[in-house]
């Protein structure tokens, strides 16, 4: 039913039934002019006819009055054989003769004979008789199967009076029997047209509505996407050129519409490939793309798709801040937002622009998220580091201060208190140069100006010494395990910074440690699968809380303070051992268990080389 309907509806329907009722609309024109001028001549030749019977009717009727004289029964017959030649005419059914009393003098009709003499009460006639003015008009006779009949009345002047009135009953039927059958004809002749006019109405309409119905399946295939279809240009007409240009528009639209998928492609790669988070919004501030960094940044547990809609400013935590309008009259301000996460608060700076049409209207909004939590904190410790080196610097410069002003002022000459001053003045002066030599290795690592003389040594040999040195040095004071595979075991290294990384190690080890003997324990392990090994070096000390065990190799850091600077630590030491073993392709950490002891771990890379190699 709806497709019937949609039938109904479409252009080759209206177009063919336009057709066919204008074919209908000019058939009903021309057939209602030619019935009705042939109703009016078939009528009007059949009243002529007629007429010109009565006029020499009423012609004779005049000279019987001037013949019978006042003869009445001669005239009465005189007139009724005149009717009665006169009704044998097959378009006349009866004649009557009337006298100025109403009195039937005669009729044509054998049937009606008996009336004769006898008043007649025809209104038709009794108005012609009393205006002597002729009158007719059609009936329908119900009598006879509802046949017309024609009746005239036409009144008989004798000597400037009314005699009487001739009446006459013609059937008319037969007119508009010979009428009814050629409409019969001209109807059929008219639906016989419609046919042959609908077929071509059809043809005319297809040859018109077909490259309209391709253009339009185009135009729907264009909608869903596909540009690929041409329309078929069946003529060189207006509807051909039409066709042809509908083709181009297509081609173009379909490049047009590749160019912006591309770019679209384009556009979604960089945005989703950044490293910066990108939310793109409407006028309203309503998200309407949003890139897959920003998600991870903000820390959502939704997707990107899932965001659309949602106002930015409250999803960037600013909605209390900030307004659109802040956003263009600040569109070079940044923002700090602070996302905490299970692991660490992050820190993003946020960027604005406004989207501004060529009229100047603002379209939308942009926000650039980039994470700066890495940078924070690389300030931080600048600064942390700056403050530390100036405490470092200042504090033994204002001790030597405090004693040389003291010498100037006379102390130089006490015996006992200047070689003290003195004393403690060299002993400042040392961990300052020591303080400024560790800041000198760690800038020429940091800037890779300190190269690093590698050569393959027996690492097993390499850290015995290294602890046969200690244990002199300590003897009777710290008490060194060692757990050394007997079995060589190579690497490639600096024998001197490797040095400094394990004297370092191992002196803290020993000096924050309280007990008598104060023990230290040496494991060195290698891992076949991996071609690596590990040295763990454990003390007994006090230990480091589990918070703070990370921050031991930063710059500076002390985990107390007082008692490392009252050891003439530097803070840098663990720090330098770091950058050391990385420039070795190697990792150094840390355990510990506060009021427990702390163990330190290296891990290096193994050099593999058979041990007959190694004696050539």
């Amino acid at each position: 039913m709806k497709q019937f309907l949609k039938n109904l509806q479409s252009l080759q329907f209206k177009l063919v039934m336009i057709y066919m009722l204008l074919i209908i609309i000019g058939m009903q024109i021309i057939g209602l002019y030619f019935t009705n001028s042939l109703e009016r001549d078939l009528t009007g030749n059949f009243k002529n006819n007629i007429d010109s019977q009565v006029t020499l009717i009423d012609t004779r009727i005049q000279e019987i009055f001037q013949e019978t004289g006042d003869d009445r029964e001669q005239m009465r017959a005189e007139i009724q054989n005149l009717l009665a030649d006169y009704g044998n005419r097959p378009e006349i059914d009866e004649i009557r003769y009337i006298n100025a009393d109403n009195i039937l003098v005669g009729t044509s009709r054998i049937s009606n004979e008996s009336l004769v003499g006898s008043r007649i009460n025809e209104p038709m006639s009794q108005d012609a008789l009393e205006s002597g003015i002729a009158n007719d008009e059609i009936f329908v006779n119900v009598d006879k199967d509802n046949q017309r009949v024609w009746i005239m009345n036409q009144p008989v002047v004798v000597n400037d009076e009314v005699a009487g009135v001739i009446y006459v009953e013609s059937n008319v039927e037969s007119i508009y029997m010979q009428l009814e059958a050629i409409n019969n004809t001209f109807i059929i002749a008219t639906l016989f047209s419609l046919v042959i006019t609908s077929i071509l109405g059809i043809f005319v309409a297809r040859t018109i509505t077909k490259p309209i119905t391709d253009m339009r399946n185009q135009a729907l295939l264009m909608s869903e996407g596909d540009y690929t279809s041409r329309v078929q240009i069946y003529s060189d007409d207006e509807i051909g050129q039409l066709a042809g240009s509908f083709n181009i528009l297509s081609k173009r639209v379909q490049e047009a519409q590749a160019n912006t998928e591309s770019e679209k492609k384009r556009l979604d790669s960089v945005i989703t490939h950044m490293s910066d988070g990108i939310i793109a919004t409407d006028r309203k501030g309503r998200i309407r793309i949003v890139n897959e960094m920003a998600v991870g940044m903000l820390n959502l547990d939704l997707q990107s798709d899932e965001l659309h809609g949602k106002n930015m400013l409250e999803l960037l935590r600013l909605g209390e801040e900030l307004n659109l309008e802040d956003i263009i009259q600040e569109a070079n301000d940044s923002h700090l937002i602070f996302i905490d996460t299970a692991d660490e608060r992050t820190t993003l700076r946020v960027n604005f622009s406004t989207i501004v049409t060529d009229t100047g209207f603002i379209n939308g909004y942009i926000a650039v998220l980039h994470d700066v939590t890495e940078q924070e904190r690389i300030d931080a410790e600048r600064r942390e580091f700056v403050a530390n080196v100036s405490h470092e610097l200042r504090t033994p410069l204002t001790s030597m201060r405090s004693y040389i002003e003291a010498l100037q002022e006379g102390a130089w000459q006490d015996e006992e208190i200047a070689p003290k001053f003195l004393s403690v003045t060299r002993a400042e002066t040392d961990r300052m140069g020591r303080l400024v030599e560790d800041l000198l290795q760690l800038s020429r690592m940091d800037n890779d100006a300190e190269e690093i003389q590698k050569e393959v040594v027996d690492f097993k040999l390499f850290i015995n010494r290294i602890i046969d040195r200690f244990e002199m040095t300590h003897k009777d004071e710290v008490v060194f395990t060692r757990h050394i595979p007997d079995a060589p075991l190579f690497t490639d290294i600096s024998v001197d910074k490797m040095g400094q990384v394990l004297d370092n190690v191992l002196s803290n080890a020993i000096k924050y440690q309280h007990g008598d003997p104060k023990r230290v324990d040496i494991h060195l392990k290698q891992n076949t699968l991996y071609n690596r090994m590990t040295i763990r070096i454990k003390d007994y000390g006090l230990g480091i809380p589990n918070n703070k065990v990370d921050r031991i190799f930063d710059r500076f850091y002390r985990v107390d303070k007082g008692r490392a600077r009252k050891m003439g630590g530097t803070g840098l030491g663990l720090a330098i051992s770091k950058e050391i073993i990385e420039a070795h392709n190697g990792k150094i950490w840390a355990n510990s268990v506060e009021n427990e002891g702390t163990t330190i771990f290296i891990n290096l890379p193994c050099e593999v080389i058979e041990e007959d190699e190694w004696d050539v």
